[in-house]
Formats: structure tokens, C-alpha cells, sequence
């Protein structure tokens, strides 16, 4: 199984617009991801993502790239949700998964998967960037590659 974890791109300050919507530098830098990701020929069957707007914003952008249909919303992947929810989860699926949220959600969901733990950081997210992990057959997880948006 592959896991991709996305971090909504860049969002407007709370004083701007308390909603928090991408702005226009997080909607461009999540269609350049989401563009190079479906001719890389991503598929998933479902994108899971937080109850924020910018989230469900960058689901959106990224399931319109890659025709995906089924976008669920999980306040299990919100900022300070604890990431041992989500773990289990996904013991659970086979099918591949792209999940949008937040940190500090998602940099500790990743250390739990890849470490065990946590409490260490991992990986270190970039804004509209997402990491592939991807689970063998004894069900130990590492990092298949990265991608953030100036790369692309």
C-alpha cells in the first residue's frame, strides 16, 4: 500500500480571513503538485481530508488533477488529532490513500508510521509539498520519495 500525506498549501492569515482559504501562491503551488503527480500516473480510489477549508480546498484541487472522485472529510486529520487514530486506520486498507491535512497532524502520523514514535520528527513538510510512504508485506513503513512545489 502507498500513503501519500499532503499539507494543505499556503492559507490565508485568521486576520485576513478567519475561513483560512488557500491563497492564490497555495492554489497555484498545489496544481503544480497535483499536475505532476497525475503524469507521474498517481491513482488512488479515495482523498481523505480535515474539516478546514484549506484542506478540503487542496483535496479538491489534487482530486480534479487526478479524476478522483471520492473526497471524505475526517476531523481525525486535523491539526492536534491524535495521530494513532489514523494509524490504525490505514492497518486496516489496502487500497492506496492520499490524506490532506495540517501540522503538527501530520509530520507526528508520519514519524508513528515510519519510527514508532510520535514524538521525533521524520519527515519535515512544506506547504502544498506531499511524502509517499509506502508499506511492505511485514507492514513496516518508509518513504518512497517527496515532492514540494518549487521542485516542480
Amino acid at each position: 500500500m502507498r500513503l501519500y500525506l499532503v499539507q494543505h498549501g499556503e492559507a490565508k492569515s485568521k486576520e485576513e480571513d478567519p475561513s483560512r482559504p488557500l491563497t492564490d501562491r497555495g492554489v497555484r503551488d498545489v496544481k503544480r503538485v497535483a499536475d505532476f503527480i497525475a503524469k507521474a500516473n498517481i491513482r488512488v480510489g479515495c482523498i481523505v481530508h480535515s474539516s478546514k477549508l484549506r484542506a478540503r480546498q487542496t483535496a479538491e484541487i489534487i482530486a480534479n488533477e487526478l479524476k478522483v472522485e471520492k473526497l471524505e472529510e475526517s476531523e481525525a486529520l486535523n491539526p492536534l488529532a491524535d495521530p494513532s487514530i489514523w494509524a490504525s486506520k490505514i492497518r486496516e486498507r489496502e487500497e492506496d490513500l492520499i490524506l490532506v491535512g495540517h501540522l503538527p497532524h501530520l509530520s507526528k502520523l508520519a514519524s508513528l508510521l515510519i519510527i514508532g514514535r510520535e514524538d521525533k520528527e521524520v519527515v519535515r513538510f512544506t506547504m502544498g509539498g506531499i511524502f509517499c510512504l509506502e508499506r511492505n508485506e511485514e507492514g513496516k513503513w518508509a518513504v518512497l520519495w517527496a515532492l514540494r512545489p518549487d521542485l516542480t
